[in-house]
């Protein structure tokens, strides 16, 4: 079972690198990006992970706050995520290990030092009580997807969603209100990680596409080589590959 792993850094070329660096690793899943301390609690407060490699200078809360704030908001048998702390500052190492982090690596950030870093946080992470990253809980789909907006942090349900779209980092979600037939909001989780989570719910018809299968209305081909999926509701049809069209196909003759 892969280890759930938040990034958390305001520089995106930082959170680049250890993208990279953790694609030669086995066993990490990264299952978000975020860009300052307050999205890493509001995030955390809804989802699950098993590290967190978390920058301390950003804007906003400091890494040292948000460990602090994730400690005190737990209870004594709650599991917690192991903390690296990555940092172009050595003189927050002491105060880095008050708020019980697993390490402290400096930018930037060398890929033996954090070959060892993952090695403790494994360790770290087994010696826990309810360490255990294979659990039934971790197996239940969420009920809501959250984002941020000018509102604030935003909840959808999961039932209200009629497709997630990637665009580079960013995932388009359409969904519906009771208020608005058609909505878009942005998130940055990966696509793969909602189409795993959610293979009941939706269907991959395209490399940066899921459709939610219980509002699929009809099937166009446009002509020999392209095929547009159409979603109760909505005007606009998807365009489904053609590697995903037999798949697409025998989900319909199903419906």
């Amino acid at each position: 079972m892969s280890l759930r792993v938040l990034l958390v850094d305001d520089e995106p070329l930082a959170r680049q690198r250890l993208v990279r660096l953790l694609a030669e690793h086995e066993n990490y899943q990264i299952v978000a990006e975020v860009g300052n301390g307050q999205a890493a609690l509001d995030w955390l407060c809804l989802h699950k992970a098993d590290l967190v490699l978390l920058d301390i200078q950003m804007p906003g809360l400091t890494g040292l706050e948000v460990a602090e704030q994730l400690m005190n908001s737990l209870a004594a048998n709650d599991p917690r995520p192991a903390i690296i702390f990555c940092t172009a500052y050595d003189e927050y190492a002491l105060n880095a290990f008050k708020v019980e982090a697993v390490d402290y690596l400096l930018k930037p950030i060398r890929k033996e030092d954090l070959t060892r870093a993952l090695q403790k946080a494994q360790r770290w992470i087994d010696q826990q009580p309810n360490g255990q990253t294979d659990n039934a809980a971790e197996n239940i789909a969420r009920t809501h997807i959250s984002a941020r907006t000018h509102q604030g942090l935003q909840l959808i349900p999961i039932n209200s969603i009629y497709s997630f779209q990637a665009d580079q980092k960013y995932i388009t979600v359409k969904y519906e209100t009771d208020e608005c037939p058609f909505n878009e909001v942005l998130i940055d989780e990966p696509l793969k990680v909602l189409e795993d989570e959610f293979d009941q719910e939706f269907v991959r018809i395209h490399r940066n596409a899921l459709v939610a299968k219980d509002k699929i209305d009809r099937l166009e081909t446009v002509d020999s080589s392209v095929h547009l999926l159409h979603l109760k509701g909505l005007q606009e049809g998807f365009c489904v590959s053609r590697r995903h069209l037999p798949s697409v196909r025998r989900l319909m003759r199903g419906l």
